[in-house]
């Protein structure tokens, strides 16, 4: 009889292998695994919990192993050092593991030349009372590395950006439980029926009454249409931006949808959505996502967002501007985030700047602009829309309120360690003047 134990941490390794030789987004290759196993529904949960757990704790495992080996680190061959990863976190990170179950089924999918090792040094740990001490001071970026488990430049990065505390706070929040959250398709049901029938463990998020926080999604029917996956602050720059009925709505990089979807439903599907994005391989996540939903009013279609279709300038009622961005709000959902290149990020303004712009010459005149990321980098947020602003006088910044959230100078970052929800930023402004043909 096959060991299902074995076979649910064989994959957890060879998926973590992926990841740490190829640089494999840990979403997709646990998507694309669960999907050619037929794990039971318990161990579905193990194989994900164990990759994503390694996966956002690698800097503190590696620490922690470095203690202990006889060997540098940089002689260990992948596959094993993954193993030790592996271990280690069971030991340390997971309270349903026996210790000596951890090591006992490490070792067995360990490579057969470094058993002996890895047993060794994973009974060390143990036999240290699980305890390790960070040699740094702990307003340094190597303290926070191993605190927090980020690597060191990234570290260094949201120190400069953030402050220390705010690079702490950051990268604390994303060990916390979050509830996962569900926009409710108002178009064919009520939040307190999706409740009922779907989750009866969620409940209504205090910002929006068509949000629901739910323990968790594994399991969960979405194939009736009634409700789909939407952070509360990405339902809340839809909020914002405030579409009504009949309007020209445009989403300019919109996949996979959830702001268009959001749009349409708060438009009652009436009126008209061009949802573009960059990337021709996703917009049928969009049109299929949308047929799902029972919405029509969607026109899906493939754009860089950085030019215009000429056609639609100045035509728009609302516009949606959710820009490429570092992701650096959301790396509790993504940790392959942390070991980004810092110099990547860098970049990015100026990328964000020409979207912005192509996006704003839509708008027609009184109109809205909403300018959003995940982020909390202020270089992509604040600061780009006030060189949008000074780059084109056409446009003001416009308070708002949505629920608890209040923004009198027209933007806000929400953070995940006071708001609860993804970080994120959110920008509006109105277009007072020009001939939106320029």
């Amino acid at each position: 009889m096959k060991d299902t134990n074995v076979s649910v941490r064989s994959a957890a390794r060879d998926s973590l292998v992926a990841f740490a030789k190829h640089g494999k987004y840990t979403n997709l290759e646990v998507a694309s695994t669960l999907s050619k196993e037929s794990f039971p529904d318990a161990d579905r949960k193990l194989y994900t919990n164990l990759v994503y757990g390694v996966a956002e704790r690698i800097p503190t495992l590696d620490f922690i192993a470095k203690s202990l080996s006889v060997r540098k680190l940089e002689d260990v061959d992948i596959e094993t050092l993954t193993c030790i990863r592996f271990g280690l976190y069971q030991i340390l990170f997971t309270d349903r593991i026996p210790d000596h179950a951890a090591v006992a089924e490490t070792v067995a999918v360990s490579p057969k030349r470094s058993k002996g090792f890895v047993n060794a040094l994973l009974r060390e740990f143990i036999r240290r009372d699980k305890k390790f001490d960070i040699p740094y001071s702990d307003d340094s970026a190597e303290y926070i590395s191993v605190k927090y488990s980020c690597p060191v430049p990234m570290c260094a990065f949201l120190i400069g950006k953030l402050g220390t505390e705010g690079a702490k706070s950051l990268l604390s929040s994303t060990f916390e439980k979050k509830s996962a959250t569900v926009r409710v398709n108002t178009l064919r049901a009520t939040a307190d029926g999706v409740i009922k029938d779907v989750f009866p463990d969620g409940k209504i998020s205090p910002y929006t009454g068509d949000v629901i926080e739910v323990p968790s999604l594994f399991g969960a029917d979405m194939s009736d249409g009634r409700w789909f996956v939407q952070d509360t602050a990405s339902r809340l720059a839809v909020s914002v931006l405030s579409p009504k009925r009949g309007e020209t709505v445009i989403d300019v990089c919109s996949a996979p949808g959830g702001k268009s979807f959001s749009a349409a439903i708060d438009m009652h599907n009436e009126g008209k959505i061009y949802s573009f994005d960059l990337h021709e391989n996703k917009i049928n996540l969009i049109k299929s996502g949308a047929e799902r939903l029972g919405i029509s009013i969607i026109e899906a279609s493939c754009r860089d967002a950085a030019t215009p279709d000429e056609s639609l300038v100045g035509t728009a009622d609302r516009v949606i501007c959710d820009a490429p961005c570092s992701g650096l709000g959301v790396i509790a959902k993504k940790p392959d985030i942390k070991y980004k290149d810092p110099s990547e990020i860098e970049r990015l303004p100026e990328v964000q700047l020409r979207v912005l712009k192509g996006a704003a010459r839509y708008v027609k005149r009184g109109g809205t602009l909403v300018y959003s990321t995940c982020t909390v980098n202020p270089d992509e947020n604040g600061k780009v829309v006030k060189r949008f602003l000074e780059s084109d006088p056409d446009f003001e910044t416009e308070p708002f309120e949505i629920g608890k959230i209040s923004a009198p100078d027209g933007m806000i970052t929400l953070l995940p360690s006071e708001h609860n929800t993804d970080g994120f930023f959110i920008c509006k402004m109105k277009r007072t003047a020009g001939n939106c043909k320029d």
